[in-house]
């Protein structure tokens, strides 16, 4: 299931998903503003995917939409650890963050050791189906891209506008019925890890399984929660919520 080399989960880590960030959802780079004067110390950060709305690896319309979040991220990445887990929202995207680690989704879930713990992280457009496997290859595809792009060029930017018009309707906050269900049976064969962690859905979610304990988290468009990594006072206890309020 795994298809990397183990990394390790820090102590203190931050783990954020499904930021979202866009021009009408800015509180991303206070939080960030937050880490670079040391008013928050992550000992790494952990990006859960969807950081962006829109950000493309093969669209440079889609860097100009996001440059200053862009480049604080890099700034950041000079003297802290960050993993960026590429979502469905923001990939091909290495090129962009050279100092960053980037995950891409075929090389998600991610195996981490925090002590004696095995933890999967992934963004969680994983075991989706066919018809979206088949969609995802395409999306992500340079080619469409670079095609997509040169029609959003000869239409001046027509393709990307409606795109976040689109995008900014969005329900962040949305809950999904039968969602306990839903990761039983997405997870039911699980013997290889004793945590799964991942985005995506947005429902801020903890189940406690017999083999392993699921965690489902917050998306911060919707609430700016994030996690922090804590020591393991029993089996069910990883990750401790927080709120970023800004000043």
């Amino acid at each position: 299931m795994f298809h990397n080399k183990r990394f390790i989960l820090k102590e203190g880590a931050f783990l954020v998903a499904d930021v979202h960030y866009s021009l009408k959802n800015q509180h991303f780079y206070s939080f960030l503003e937050a880490i670079s004067s040391k008013k928050l110390q992550p000992s790494q950060l952990l990006l859960v995917g969807d950081i962006f709305d829109a950000l493309f690896g093969e669209i440079p319309q889609t860097y100009k939409d996001n440059q200053k979040v862009i480049t604080l991220l890099n700034q950041l990445s000079s003297s802290l650890e960050i993993i960026y887990f590429e979502g469905n929202h923001d990939f091909n995207i290495k090129n962009i963050f050279p100092n960053i680690i980037i995950l891409e989704r075929q090389k998600q879930p991610t195996l981490f050791s925090f002590k004696d713990k095995k933890v999967a992280i992934l963004h969680g457009d994983y075991n989706m189906g066919i018809s979206y496997e088949i969609f995802s290859a395409f999306l992500r595809n340079k080619f469409v891209l670079k095609g997509l792009n040169f029609i959003n060029f000869l239409c001046f930017d027509c393709v990307m506008k409606k795109l976040q018009n689109h995008l900014a309707k969005k329900d962040n906050c949305k809950k999904i019925p039968n969602f306990f269900n839903i990761i039983q049976q997405r997870y039911r064969n699980n013997r290889e890890y004793d945590y799964i962690i991942e985005g995506h859905f947005h429902q801020n979610k903890i189940f406690i399984f017999d083999e392993f304990s699921y965690i489902n988290l917050a998306s911060f468009a919707c609430n700016q929660r994030y996690f922090i990594v804590k020591s393991l006072q029993d089996k069910k206890e990883l990750l401790q919520e927080a709120i970023f309020l800004e000043e």
